[in-house]
């Protein structure tokens, strides 16, 4: 039977109206996109190998042993369509076919163009209109003929946790109707969405029906949320294979969710018991891919399989679609993220972390293969400017070492040298209460799984944040300030958030000194600045500055800050505090969050912990 693989998507969703070449590239002429007729007009040439529209050849091959397509299609007008693909190793597109067509304006042309993709990592095709007629294509899409035995029985839920975020949920609440309803594939009668309302400010009696179901949920953040959603989709065995789970803040393509439907019902061979991570784009900048999986390094940092790129061009969707992710201590964020059910059966629920680490230690507790395809993605804020100490210094280390203890995931000895120097880097530029918040995390590992198992997560995060420096415009600070710290107007337009210190610079910040131990007569009375990305210097130095401006990544926002030698004092004995006692008591806790670990992920602790019971 024939089995479809994929839609060709021929409306530019809004947050990438600017961005058509993710879709198609017009080479000549223009296009325009009908609503009435929900049909693309063409007049020219327009290139359909992009990141959407481009089929994942060697993906297909590699998943699920498909080796010919039929590019299905339905055209108006006068023209020919040019199926072209980049072969396995090469950079550029060669011709595959090339069919003619003539469509009059009441029955469309329809095509049926056969492809063998042996070979081919990338397959697309071109519209060129003949002079003096323009094309409307009605509807294309690329199939693939299987054995019916060989599909795999696929019911899809997808989970999205939402907290008081009504601009986004609701359009996507009817996004996902809308794109489900009017597919003529299997997804249609195999799938359901859960919304989990942490906020509880949804009216979810009219927004629930057949498609969707709307939980009301206490606020125990993303983990309590996605746990939630694994609960409905498993409370009933064998209702749902699989689970999306997905970010709240992001713009979507049904496509997206159609196509992680057919390659779930496709894959043959380890494959069938995978995870299908989606890509996170920048909703800032459409065309930039930032992460699809990443992997844990021994030291407890977080690496990104691939460096940013640019889909908008052929070269970079060719190195996406052609780096392998199926590496060691691999996770994949809950952007969106596709599980097994019988992944979560087998090896539990996440860990109540409210925020920061639990998909991560889903991940390394799962040790899954993933699978990863172009246009299988969301749109979602950047993170550049979003950084919150109490999120990514209390939150970050206080999860990552409860990681630790649960999966033995990195080396724990590297990761405590870790906190010591993000407290001592911290202290370098003034920032103290990053530096409590540091440790903060850490004592509150100390205090074992217990602590964890009776904490509001809520009112924890709402009573750190109001600790969080606060950040002001640039243009509301002290212009003469600025200009004696060195922050120049070519300062604050350079936007570049790569860094690439000199030896010499690597080597310094290396050495364990702090300017807190200098006397006075030894500091500059001159203000310093400093730009940073979270814990990562941009730009700038601080050193034997006793006043230094902080200017964050956008460099639109900063605040001063200045020396406090008995904070410093404070928070270094505090240090040696919290060490001595890891020395003495690292072994026990550790031992204790082992053991806790298959209660905190059970079905019976978040029933309890969530108040279902």
């Amino acid at each position: 039977m024939q089995f479809k693989l994929a839609n060709v998507v021929l409306e530019v969703e809004k947050h990438a109206k600017d961005f058509p070449e993710l879709y198609y590239r017009v080479l000549s002429g223009d296009t325009s996109y009908s609503d009435d007729f929900h049909s693309l007009h063409i007049n020219g040439n327009v290139d359909f190998l992009t990141y959407v529209n481009g089929l994942s050849a060697g993906k297909w091959h590699q998943y699920a042993s498909v080796d010919g397509v039929v590019l299905h299609m339905a055209l108006f007008g006068r023209g020919r369509v040019v199926v072209h693909g980049v072969r396995s190793s090469e950079l550029n597109p060669v011709e595959l076919k090339s069919n003619p067509f003539d469509g009059d304006e009441v029955v469309p042309c329809v095509l049926d163009i056969d492809i063998d993709t042996t070979g081919y990592d990338l397959i697309g095709f071109r519209i060129e209109s003949d002079e003096g007629y323009s094309v409307g294509l009605l509807n294309a899409s690329y199939l693939t003929d299987v054995p019916e035995d060989s599909i795999n029985q696929i019911n899809l839920a997808l989970s999205t946790t939402t907290f008081r975020n009504e601009q986004y949920i609701l359009p996507n609440i009817e996004l996902v109707k809308a794109g489900i309803s009017k597919e003529d594939g299997p997804i249609r009668d195999h799938f359901h969405m859960f919304v989990v309302d942490n906020g509880q400010t949804l009216d979810f009696a009219s927004l629930s029906d057949d498609l969707v179901t709307v939980l009301p949920n206490p606020n125990t953040g993303g983990s309590g949320g996605f746990a939630r959603g694994m609960m409905a989709a498993t409370e009933t065995p064998d209702q749902y294979t699989h689970i999306i789970l997905m970010d709240d803040d992001v713009s979507i393509m049904p496509e997206s969710l159609i196509r992680t439907f057919n390659l779930l019902s496709l894959a043959k061979g380890k494959y069938k018991d995978a995870f299908i991570n989606g890509a996170m784009l920048s909703m800032e900048d459409p065309t930039r891919q930032f992460e699809d999986v990443s992997y844990v390094a021994t030291t407890g940092a977080y690496r990104r399989v691939k460096e940013d790129l640019n889909v908008g061009k052929l070269a970079d969707i060719l190195e996406n679609e052609r780096t392998n992710v199926e590496v060691d201590q691999a996770y994949g964020a809950w952007w969106y993220s596709c599980i097994p059910v019988k992944a979560i059966e087998k090896n539990g629920l996440p860990m109540p972390f409210f925020i920061r680490c639990d998909d991560v230690e889903f991940g390394m507790r799962n040790k899954p293969v993933y699978m990863t395809m172009n246009c299988i993605c969301v749109w979602h804020a950047s993170f550049e400017g979003r950084f919150r100490a109490s999120v990514d210094c209390y939150q970050y280390f206080r999860n990552f070492c409860a990681m630790i203890a649960l999966d033995d995931c990195a080396d724990e000895k590297m990761f405590v040298l870790r906190i010591q120097r993000g407290v001592r880097q911290n202290l370098r530029d003034m920032d103290y209460q990053a530096a409590e918040f540091i440790l903060d995390g850490f004592e509150d590992y100390l205090r074992g799984p217990e602590y964890l198992q009776k904490l509001d997560g809520a009112a924890t995060m709402i009573g750190k944040g109001k600790l969080n420096e606060k950040l002001i415009p640039v243009s509301e600070m002290d212009p003469e300030l600025l200009r004696k710290a060195g922050v120049t107007e070519q300062v604050l337009a350079n936007v570049n958030l790569e860094f690439h210190p000199s030896k010499f610079m690597k080597y310094w910040r290396s050495i364990p000194y702090d300017k807190h131990y200098l006397p006075d007569a030894l500091l500059r009375g001159k203000p310093g600045y400093v730009v940073k990305n979270g814990s990562c210097t941009l730009e700038g130095n601080s050193t034997r500055c006793m006043t230094l401006v902080f200017l964050d990544p956008t460099r639109e926002k900063g605040s001063v800050r200045t020396m406090d030698r008995l904070r410093f004092k404070s928070i270094r004995r505090r240090e040696h505090e919290l060490m001595t006692r890891y020395r003495k008591e690292g072994k026990s806790v550790r031992g204790a969050w082992k053991d806790a670990m298959p209660y905190m992920t059970s079905r019976e602790f978040w029933e309890q912990y969530l108040g279902l019971k």
